[in-house]
């Protein structure tokens, strides 16, 4: 990439008119802290600041980032990233190969909600300022794919403000302040209200938006985030209302932009003996697979993608989508409903005359509290009993963390848009040693799954691979670990005028954003 003067480079790559620019979302990013919540929301909204080594382009390919390359060391034992020099951070401090040891000691600590992402890492090496050696435990070839949202923070800043480590707790000063190497740099942080941001002056990278101040909103009825829309109050929204679709296709005052999301929607169980302590629900009702599949078969995906999605999604039948690689087509057919089969799995299951208890956000998927509902309808009507409970998503991850559940709604979107990402966070025996299965919320556990993730991980030949992914894909079918619903479907909208990239993984990318 030519490299220009920051003054030069505005001049010759900024458009002709630049724009104050408002924006609406559903859900508010927790925390300004990228090591601290390993969330879309917050990885998402942070990519605007923060960088990584490697990111994703508009196609969702690896490219550089803050390492202009990167090649495997000797015979697979890591990876050498070469740093790209003359960084700043958005204080005007150096960024060099400190940071990236510093960064990876902060998201890699037992206080990160991102040390899954280093389970395979034994050591990082600072081979001299720009050159960075990062040795894994056994060959890796989706190592870089892997590091895409792992983003770089100042050693010094942090110091400076208390901040050697993410506190997911209590919060420090990074959870409310941001010092990134990213194009665009936090002016104000108001959570729940109101985030200003503004182009960071001194950023690396060539200038392709022409935003001046942006402002993120959030507004957690999508229908009132619509009628801002149209009022021109915002330029954009994530999501649009399903059932609005069609009409604002015919607006010529808006655009809709529609794809399908890298996440599907599933359901998880409680399934750790003992652990139903809280009164919420039964004791163990879901250690039996029994009873997983009479939840599994009471469930009309088909029905729910009708009437609730319009027809704009497609079921799963596995944790990844059929777009994602590694998907296994060996085991493509989902869960059939059958409604009377259910009810009889119920009874033999014994889960009829105990109360499930049942979490599901209402702010965090796409009408999540309405699958909700017509879920617990479909329950009701194979003979179990259901407490449905909703909450804002900035509950509902601790609800999930403490256990206070039976069954619960959670979307996943691999950031490795590789099947192996599901087996590790989600699959995986929860272990904080190994940095396993940090989002198993509810300690589903396999030997043979735990077995062959490393083989996975490892694996070179793509026929080897697949044969071990079919595996485990077939093994959390027949066990049903979790019960896949749909494949999210991805639809925003933009005033006339706005153009945006919309990516699977629905991150909302300011770099790419331009208006008239």
């Amino acid at each position: 990439m030519l490299r220009l003067s920051t003054a030069l480079a505005l001049v010759l790559a900024l458009p002709a008119s630049a724009e104050n620019f408002k924006f609406a979302v559903t859900t508010d990013p927790q925390t300004m802290d990228p090591h601290a919540v390993n969330s879309a929301p917050v990885l998402g909204f942070l990519n605007n600041v923060y960088e990584g080594l490697v990111r994703r382009g508009k196609d969702m390919t690896i490219e550089p980032s803050l390492a202009v390359s990167w090649e495997p060391i000797g015979e697979g034992a890591g990876w050498r990233f070469n740093l790209r020099e003359d960084v700043t951070f958005q204080d005007g401090s150096a960024f060099n190969a400190d940071d990236v040891l510093f960064s990876y000691e902060r998201a890699a600590s037992e206080e990160a909600d991102t040390s899954s992402w280093f389970a395979p890492v034994s050591d990082v090496i600072k081979v001299d300022d720009y050159t960075v050696d990062i040795m894994t435990t056994a060959p890796n070839p989706i190592f870089p794919d892997s590091i895409a949202n792992w983003m770089m923070m100042d050693s010094d800043w942090a110091a400076a403000n208390d901040a050697n480590r993410p506190d997911k707790e209590q919060g420090n000063y990074a959870t409310l302040n941001a010092n990134g190497t990213g194009p665009f740099q936090i002016v104000s942080r108001a959570p729940d209200l109101k985030t200003v941001l503004s182009p960071h002056d001194g950023w690396w990278g060539e200038v392709e938006h022409n935003l001046t101040n942006i402002e993120m909103t959030p507004i957690q009825n999508s229908a009132t985030a619509l009628a801002a829309l149209l009022s021109g109050d915002v330029d954009f929204i994530n999501p649009v209302p399903i059932q609005d679709v069609v009409r604002l296709q015919g607006n010529p005052d808006v655009q809709v932009i529609q794809g399908i999301e890298a996440r599907v929607i599933m359901l998880g169980f409680d399934q750790q003996a003992g652990a139903a302590e809280s009164g919420q629900g039964g004791a163990d009702m879901f250690l039996d697979p029994n009873a997983r599949a009479a939840v599994a078969k009471a469930i009309n995906a088909p029905a729910i993608l009708q009437t609730i999605m319009r027809g704009n999604a497609e079921v799963a039948s596995q944790l990844v989508s059929p777009a994602m690689r590694g998907y296994s087509t060996a085991n493509a057919a989902a869960y059939a409903y059958d409604a009377e089969a259910a009810r009889t799995l119920a009874q033999e299951a014994g889960l009829d005359g105990q109360n499930i208890s049942f979490k599901c956000p209402n702010d965090r998927y796409l009408n999540d509290e309405a699958v909700c509902q017509a879920i617990t309808s479909m329950l009701a009507q194979a003979g179990m009993d259901v407490t449905l409970d909703t909450m804002p998503v900035s509950n509902y991850w601790p609800e999930l963390r403490a256990d206070n559940f039976d069954m619960y709604l959670l979307g996943w979107s691999p950031g490795t848009l590789d099947a192996e990402h599901p087996i590790r966070f989600l699959a995986s025996t929860p272990n904080a040693e190994k940095r396993l299965g940090s989002w198993n919320f509810g300690g589903y556990s396999n030997s043979r799954v735990d077995a062959l993730l490393p083989m996975i991980q490892s694996e070179i030949d793509d026929s080897k691979r697949q044969a071990m992914l079919d595996e485990v894909a077939q093994t959390l079918q027949d066990e049903v670990a979790y019960v896949p619903l749909y494949v999210q479907p991805l639809v925003w909208g933009a005033r006339s005028g706005v153009d945006v990239t919309q990516r699977p993984d629905n991150f909302f990318i300011l770099r790419w954003v331009t208006v008239e």
